[in-house]
């Protein structure tokens, strides 16, 4: 494998008797970066990430993880690299401090290092009130900043990360990512999955996963490029109904609700075409003011996506 690749994948495939959890996927993470797997709950990347670490076999397919078949040599992938699962898999009837002396010993830290490395993470993570609070007693988000306390007491090159932030809230969130960023700087490769816009955007390289499958990689910039056509807001009175009305519209790509607006993405056209379809809405009783234009964001091209694949379009 590369040098330069700290994850490739081809054709990674999962099933669970007639449900394919993961399907086909080609996948490349180089190393160094931070790169997201983007997709709403149950499109696969837990499973993914669960076969990357080595512990799920694939159904198919073959991926290497630091140069590392993951079939081959799953103990070995499991013992350099660092993972914090979706869920708080720790120990709940050990303290903060145990739980990172025994992952900290788990992992092969040297004696002479480990005291001082815990002591580091705790100050860093915020953990110094609960060094002695049971697992089990934790708030979600101190949890969370436990199991990536034991992830990195070892220094992994590459760290993968199952919904780190799944139930924190968004200061916590932005923390989380301060921590990932400085580890990044530090060298270290993060592959993370989310289901978060925002963090999205933080990553270098991102893929959009839908029903198993890759639909889009690339930057966020060049991601939030394949948005396809121009995006339009308009304030409506009665949201629902607008909604409907816009539904059977072959003019555009979809509609959304954002507060008291609708959001719709034209297949064709601009601005003229957005404000023939705001005099339509009002002929169709509901009062909206102008169509504005909208910047393109992450989650319209996912959304672009997601309908493309649903009428049978690219992927399916």
């Amino acid at each position: 494998m590369p040098e330069d690749l700290a994850i490739r994948t081809e054709g990674l495939t999962k099933r669970f008797g007639d449900f394919t959890a993961v399907d086909h996927i080609d996948l490349k993470v180089e190393t160094g970066e931070i790169f997201g797997f983007l997709g709403a709950n149950g499109c696969g990347k837990s499973t993914t990430i669960r076969m990357l670490c080595g512990l799920l076999a694939p159904t198919e397919g073959k991926a290497f993880v630091a140069g590392m078949d993951v079939e081959r040599e799953p103990e070995r992938i499991r013992a350099t690299i660092g993972y914090v699962a979706q869920f708080f898999h720790l120990y709940g009837d050990m303290t903060v401090r145990e739980n990172m002396e025994l992952f900290g010993g788990i992992y092969g830290v040297p004696d002479d290092e480990l005291a001082s490395r815990i002591g580091w993470w705790i100050e860093r993570l915020d953990l110094t009130a609960y060094r002695d609070v049971l697992g089990a007693d934790l708030a979600m988000g101190t949890q969370r900043r436990l199991s990536l306390a034991c992830a990195v007491l070892h220094a992994p090159k590459l760290l993968l990360l199952d919904e780190p932030t799944s139930a924190v809230d968004p200061l916590a969130r932005r923390e989380f990512f301060d921590v990932i960023g400085e580890l990044q700087d530090q060298g270290t490769t993060v592959l993370v999955t989310t289901h978060v816009m925002d963090e999205a955007e933080r990553c270098n390289r991102l893929s959009l996963m839908d029903r198993g499958r890759i639909r889009a990689v690339g930057t966020p910039a060049e991601i939030k490029a394949m948005s396809g056509g121009r995006i339009y807001s308009v304030e409506v009175s009665d949201l629902s109904r607008a909604l409907e009305a816009l539904e059977g519209r072959r003019d555009l790509r979809g509609a959304q609700p954002f507060g008291r607006q609708v959001q719709f993405q034209l297949r064709d056209g601009g601005q003229g075409e957005a404000d023939q379809i705001a005099a339509w809405l009002g002929r169709q009783g509901v009062e909206c003011g102008p169509a504005s234009p909208v910047r393109p964001t992450i989650e319209h091209t996912f959304l672009s996506i997601l309908g493309s694949a649903s009428d049978g379009g690219e992927g399916e």
